[in-house]
C-alpha cells in the first residue's frame, strides 16, 4: 500500500508551532494549492490543506518560513478523529510532512543558509 502527497503552494498564515508535554515540537501550517484547471469565469481555484511537520524540521519550518512562502511538502495523509469541545466527533484530515523544501527567498531579500529540511528522524521510505 502506499500513502504519499506532494504539494506545491503557499502558506496562507505563519506556522503556529507548539511542542509535546514531552517537548517534541510540531509546527502547524494551511497550504494554498491551486487547482489544474479554471472555473467559469476564468479564474483559478485553490485548495486549502493542513500540514504538519514533526520533530527538528517542525522547528525548521517554524524558524524560516512565514505567510505567502512557496514551498513543496512531501509527506503521507493521515485522518485522525476528536471530541470538539461541544462533544460531537470530528475528523480532520492532514499532511504528515517528512520533507519541506523552500522554493522561493524570504520577502526581506536575506540570503541566510537555511539547513536542511528533510526530518532524520523519519525512517525512509522503501523503494520503488
Amino acid at each position: 500500500m502506499l500513502n504519499r502527497v506532494i504539494l506545491i503552494g503557499r502558506l496562507t498564515r505563519d506556522p503556529e508551532v507548539r511542542y509535546t508535554a514531552s517537548g517534541v515540537a510540531a509546527a502547524h501550517f494551511t497550504l494554498a494549492v491551486d487547482r489544474p484547471f479554471t472555473n467559469a469565469q476564468g479564474e483559478r481555484e485553490a485548495d486549502f490543506i493542513d500540514c504538519v511537520a514533526w520533530r527538528k524540521l517542525g522547528e525548521t519550518v517554524g524558524n524560516h518560513l512565514t505567510k505567502g512562502r512557496l514551498v513543496a511538502v512531501e509527506g503521507r495523509l493521515q485522518v485522525r478523529s476528536y471530541e470538539a469541545k461541544d462533544g460531537t466527533k470530528r475528523r480532520i484530515a492532514e499532511v504528515i510532512a517528512e520533507s519541506v523544501r523552500f522554493l522561493d527567498r524570504p520577502k526581506d531579500g536575506s540570503t541566510a543558509h537555511v539547513p536542511a529540511t528533510e526530518d532524520d528522524g523519519l525512517p525512509e521510505p522503501p523503494p520503488f
